[in-house]
């Protein structure tokens, strides 16, 4: 599956890796574990990550990005990593590159490079980078290990989601054979400011149930302005608050910026990437997002959502 992939990485000997903008820690991980795998395995070759600031995730190792100017692109091989559409990759110049690739564990939604390798059964795209490191034989140091692994948890809700599967023991066991703490990756992960555990606490007070079994949050921009936080925390750090409600299936948290209404859905039953990519959004079976121009396109999408369940029963 990797083989194209692959020639790619060794034919160019300057790799610029891209992700989507507002990075986790799978689009950070995968980053930083592609980085390190061809630096390790191909010493004479120039390795490029760049992309917005990780903020949520600068606890990982070599989180920091690079800045390179447009003649770095001159002859290079751009790769697009966890990207499931052109609006969401975070530095658009991959398309000054001599040659693209992508590796994506997102439903399908649209070509974006020359080469690609998307496999949505895979619960992570550092799933999809460690299986590229097995079946190449490439080299994976604890540093890239520890990162893929990171990236790996985190879209798997620690090994929680039903997108995990045998697949998923497997790479993970690969990573594991090398020497990093988990210990240090949980205190990291799971550790909040109290200032966040406050902030959390306002979003629950916050959560409205209709008379289907979905639930959503409303945030308006006023009160998005006044919590102090980026619009990514309001948004996707937030909609799992709904998330273990006995007897709600879909919930979604909608939150108002300059760019319009951020839509982060989700659903522990139900397929809702339909929905999603009705609205120009995307993702997974059960984790989507969009952006609507405004509040009434929002509650269109809520209402969609609840029409669903009808459907479904």
């Amino acid at each position: 599956m990797f083989e194209p992939i692959i020639k790619l990485i060794q034919k160019y000997d300057t790799i610029i890796i891209h992700r989507h903008t507002n990075p986790d820690g799978d689009a950070l991980g995968s980053q930083i574990g592609l980085k390190h795998i061809i630096k390790d395995s191909f010493p004479q070759k120039r390795v490029y990550v760049v992309g917005d600031a990780s903020r949520r995730y600068g606890f990982m190792e070599d989180s920091v990005m690079d800045e390179i100017s447009d003649e770095v692109y001159n002859g290079a091989l751009a790769i697009i990593l966890d990207t499931s559409a052109k609006a969401l990759i975070c530095d658009d110049r991959y398309t000054l590159a001599e040659a693209t690739a992508r590796i994506d564990h997102h439903l399908f939604c649209e070509e974006i490079a020359q080469v690609e390798v998307t496999d949505s059964s895979y619960e992570s795209c550092c799933g999809l980078v460690t299986a590229l490191a097995m079946e190449s034989g490439l080299t994976v140091s604890p540093l890239a290990a520890k990162s893929l692994y990171t990236g790996m948890i985190t879209d798997s809700g620690r090994f929680r989601y039903d997108s995990t599967s045998a697949q998923t023991f497997r790479t993970a066991a690969f990573l594991m054979e090398r020497e990093f703490s988990t210990a240090d990756i949980y205190r990291n992960l799971y550790a909040d400011d109290f200032s966040f555990i406050q902030l959390r606490a306002r979003f629950v007070l916050k959560i409205q149930l209709t008379d289907k079994p979905v639930a959503y949050i409303y945030t308006t921009r006023e009160e998005a302005d006044s919590y102090g936080v980026d619009n990514f925390t309001i948004s996707r750090g937030m909609v799992n608050v709904m998330g273990e409600i006995r007897g709600v299936d879909i919930w979604a948290n909608f939150t108002e910026t300059d760019e319009g209404v951020l839509c982060e859905l989700r659903s522990n039953k139900y397929n809702i990437n339909p929905i999603a990519k009705k609205y120009g959004g995307g993702g997974h079976a059960k984790a989507s997002g969009a952006t609507v121009k405004n509040r009434d396109e929002a509650m269109s999408m809520l209402q969609d959502l609840m029409q669903l369940t009808e459907e479904q029963v």
